[in-house]
């Protein structure tokens, strides 16, 4: 069994005691409350709070508002507007409608903000807080001076848990709901057990908000502001109880709390541990994690920004670019002299199209040519650099494999028209059609554009001529034409001469691709 952490003084408490005699809060001089049952709360780095009878309590309080926040051991707090004298403070009174066990004594009184213009007389009393020591131990230490070395949110989340462990808290499982901004991932859900004593990270996409199983969970009630949570999982559930709670129970834990792990820029993330002691969590246990819960925010708020980074410039600029932006290459003039085949990808009557189908139909024509062409350009090694309007800019760098890069090249060309030659779209049954330019050559690979506004992309003249040959296929009926210099073996195509091309300085010696060649079509 983990043993507690011996302290002469706790690290975290929290004391409610009654005051004597009348007590009286008064706002401009008016009598708003007053009572000889008024209570006091003290609480670790917190001013002490006097809770009156909510019966003592005079009518300028209004309903409550909706504003709420959570304390794992008071549990959460709804606030209520003050209106006197043509005067109203926004969230000045508060009150624990359900405190949980350890607050138990404050359970139907109320409490006004230290910076709400009340005036609180004590009467008689003074107030005299418990000496509370300082939180400190294993996993303070790890915070302020390992856990910056770990490199991912796994490592981070693993040695939390066991730090959690190390300093005395009864702890099953841990998780962290992260919302990410990525395109088809919804966030990341890292889940530790002491079980088996490892992290399981879920990464879920954005259906996940309609999936029944979050509609009723703790993630989506803390994680939209609603306030944090805390069961004591005993035999009698109570009717508001969730069905994760029925499961961790089952696994033998006696006690649940999920609390926001908010982030600097609003997102409210979750934060939730269990714990299989008989006697749950203790208040120091609770008051640790809710002391360090801003700093353990900023970890992975930093781990999560690292991430959304990434796949944000993956998603604009694609992985090798974006990778190359991470790395550094920020600054215009930033980049390679690479030798690479080029592919411009245009699809065939766009303005047609949009006119006959209408603009919404169109776009999701348009949508999924622009899957079935990146899905098999970077399934063939290649990175699409851009979208140019309804056409694909796509890069096979050729490194230390030119002849590598120039099949690759071809054979994604060939899978595209392919595959558009047998889709049919589904509600329109339109079929579409591209014209497909390539060649091969020296380009810059790399940011152009100016101080403010950077591009990363390919400059130099295998990039004009693969977008010249494309429009001039168009005119000749062909859906794929390459230069001279892409193909291993001039047999492998239809000589069309030395073609010139708008823009070109001398002619270009072209090939097309005939459609007899593709032979090898989707499944």
């Amino acid at each position: 069994m983990n043993m507690r952490a011996a302290s002469a003084r706790p690290a975290y408490g929290i004391l409610v005691e009654p005051l004597r005699g009348p007590v009286t809060a008064r706002l401009g001089g008016r009598i708003i409350a007053q009572s000889t049952q008024a209570k006091v709360m003290y609480e670790t780095r917190l001013p002490p709070a006097v809770y009156f009878p909510r019966e003592d309590v005079h009518s300028c309080i209004g309903a409550a508002n909706g504003h709420q926040t959570f304390c794992p051991f008071k549990g959460t707090a709804g606030y209520r507007d003050l209106d006197i004298d043509q005067k109203h403070l926004e969230n000045a009174v508060w009150s624990y409608d359900d405190a949980l066990p350890e607050a138990a004594g404050i359970a139907g009184h109320v409490s006004f903000m230290p910076n709400s213009e009340v005036e609180i007389d004590l009467g008689t009393n003074t107030l005299d807080a418990p000496d509370y020591g300082s939180i400190s131990g294993p996993l303070v230490d790890w915070l302020m001076r390992e856990a910056a070395q770990h490199a991912t949110p796994e490592d981070f989340t693993q040695n939390l848990a066991e730090k959690l462990v190390e300093h005395g808290v009864h702890l099953s499982r841990l998780s962290v709901m992260a919302w990410s901004l990525h395109p088809m991932i919804a966030g990341k859900n890292f889940i530790w057990s002491r079980k088996d004593s490892s992290v399981t990270t879920y990464a879920p996409s954005y259906e996940i908000h309609d999936h029944p199983a979050f509609q009723n969970s703790p993630l989506r009630h803390v994680s939209n502001g609603l306030g944090g949570i805390r069961h004591r999982l005993g035999t009698d559930q109570p009717s508001d109880a969730f069905p994760i709670l029925k499961d961790l129970q089952e696994d033998g834990a006696t006690d649940y709390v999920a609390m926001p792990l908010p982030f600097s820029d609003g997102r409210i993330n979750v934060l939730t541990v269990a714990s299989n002691h008989p006697d749950g969590f203790s208040t120091e246990n609770l008051g640790l994690i809710f002391e360090c819960s801003a700093v353990i925010a900023r970890f992975y708020e930093v781990f999560m920004q690292r991430e959304n980074a990434q796949s944000l410039l993956e998603t604009y600029v694609g992985k090798r670019s974006g990778a190359r932006v991470l790395g550094g290459e920020i600054r215009r003039g930033d980049g390679d002299d690479i030798d690479a085949a080029i592919m411009f990808c245009d699809l065939r009557n766009s303005t047609r199209l949009e006119e006959e189908l209408g603009r919404t139909a169109y776009i999701d024509l348009l949508n999924t040519f622009f899957e079935t062409a990146s899905t098999i350009v970077h399934d063939h090694g290649g990175e699409v650099l851009k979208f140019i309007g309804d056409a694909v800019l796509a890069v096979f760098p050729a490194g230390d494999t030119p002849d590598a890069a120039r099949a690759q090249a071809l054979k994604s060309a060939r899978c595209i028209v392919a595959h558009l030659d047998k889709a049919v779209h589904e509600d329109t049954g339109q079929r579409s059609e591209c014209a497909i330019g390539l060649a091969y050559g020296g380009v810059t690979y790399g940011n152009v554009g100016s101080r403010e506004r950077l591009d990363f992309t390919v400059i130099g003249q295998a990039a004009n001529i693969a977008a010249r040959l494309g429009d001039y296929g168009k005119t000749c009926g062909h859906p794929i034409v390459v230069s001279r210099d892409l193909l291993g073996d001039a047999e492998d195509g239809i000589s069309l001469g030395a073609v010139s091309l708008h823009n070109v300085s001398r002619p270009v010696e072209a090939y097309a691709i005939p459609l007899a060649d593709l032979s090898s079509r989707p499944d």
